[in-house]
C-alpha cells in the first residue's frame, strides 16, 4: 500500500493521473503478475491521459461555445448542401495551421452556430485554442474596452486565439467604431490565426453592411479571399425535429 508521504508529494507535483493509476494497480491483483516496467508504463500513460483530460475541459470552458456539438454527429444530408469532402478537410484543422478562414452562411436554423461549435471542438481537440463569441457583443465589449483604456490589452488577448468563432455577423448594425476594430481584429490574424464566421446574409451583402466602402474594402480582401465557404440550405432543424432528439438541431 502507498504511504501517505508519497500520495502527498505526488499531488504536490500535481501528478493526480498518477495517483489514480497507482490506487488501481493495488487494488486489482491481475496487476501484480506484470514487470515494474509494464506497471511504471501503465503510470505513466494514466498521468498523460489524465492532463489530456483537464486540458480539454480548461480549454472547452475557455472557448465558451454556445452548443454542445460534436463532429461525430454532423449530418450530411443531400438537402444540407454539406459536402462531406470539404468538412472532412476542415476537420483536419489543416486551415488553422495555414491561418485560413471558414465563412458559412444560410438562413436561420439550418445549424450554423451548431456547426461553428463542431469544428471548434474538434480545434481544441488538436490543441488549438478556440474562442466563440456574437460578434455584436464582441464589439461591445471592445468599445468598452477602449473606454476604461484597455484596449491594448484586449486585441492582444483576441490575436492569441488560434481560431476565433464570430457567429451571428451582421445581425445588429455596425458603428464606425466597430468597422475599425473590425478591420484591425482581421488585419492581426492574416497569418496568426483563423476566423469562423457564420451569418444570414449572403457573402455578397456584407460590403453593403460594413457601410465605408474603403474600410469594407480591406475587410473583406482579408477576409473572403482567403476563406472556405459553406452554404447550408434547408428547412430549419428547430421545425423539422422533436425537442427531445439531441441532435444537430440549433442554429
Amino acid at each position: 500500500m502507498l504511504n501517505q508521504a508519497t500520495i502527498n508529494n505526488l499531488l504536490a507535483l500535481r501528478l493526480k493521473g498518477m495517483v489514480k493509476a497507482l490506487e488501481e494497480q493495488r487494488t486489482n491483483t491481475a496487476m501484480q503478475a506484470l514487470s515494474f516496467d509494464e506497471r511504471f508504463g501503465m503510470i505513466v500513460d494514466k498521468e498523460m491521459q489524465d492532463r489530456e483530460k483537464r486540458r480539454l475541459e480548461r480549454s472547452i470552458k475557455s472557448a465558451r461555445f454556445k452548443e454542445s456539438a460534436c463532429p461525430e454527429d454532423i449530418s450530411y444530408r443531400a438537402s444540407r448542401n454539406l459536402d462531406r469532402q470539404v468538412m472532412s478537410y476542415l476537420l483536419t484543422c489543416d486551415y488553422i495551421e495555414k491561418s485560413l478562414n471558414v465563412i458559412m452562411t444560410g438562413s436561420t436554423g439550418v445549424g450554423k452556430t451548431w456547426l461553428a461549435c463542431a469544428l471548434g471542438l474538434q480545434a481544441v481537440r488538436n490543441g488549438y485554442s478556440v474562442l466563440y463569441v456574437r460578434l455584436a457583443r464582441l464589439l461591445e465589449d471592445l468599445e468598452i474596452a477602449h473606454g476604461v483604456g484597455g484596449l491594448v490589452k484586449a486585441r492582444a488577448k483576441l490575436a492569441k486565439v488560434n481560431l476565433l468563432i464570430l457567429d451571428d455577423w451582421a445581425m445588429a448594425p455596425i458603428t464606425p467604431r466597430g468597422r475599425h476594430e473590425l478591420l484591425e481584429l482581421v488585419d492581426d490574424r492574416i497569418r496568426c490565426g483563423s476566423i469562423l464566421i457564420t451569418s444570414q446574409l449572403p457573402v455578397e451583402k456584407w460590403h453593403e453592411y460594413l457601410g465605408e466602402p474603403t474600410i469594407a474594402d480591406a475587410i473583406l480582401d482579408r477576409l473572403v479571399h482567403r476563406a472556405h465557404r459553406i452554404e447550408l440550405r434547408g428547412e430549419s432543424l428547430r421545425s423539422t425535429q422533436r425537442p427531445d432528439v439531441v441532435a444537430e438541431t440549433k442554429e
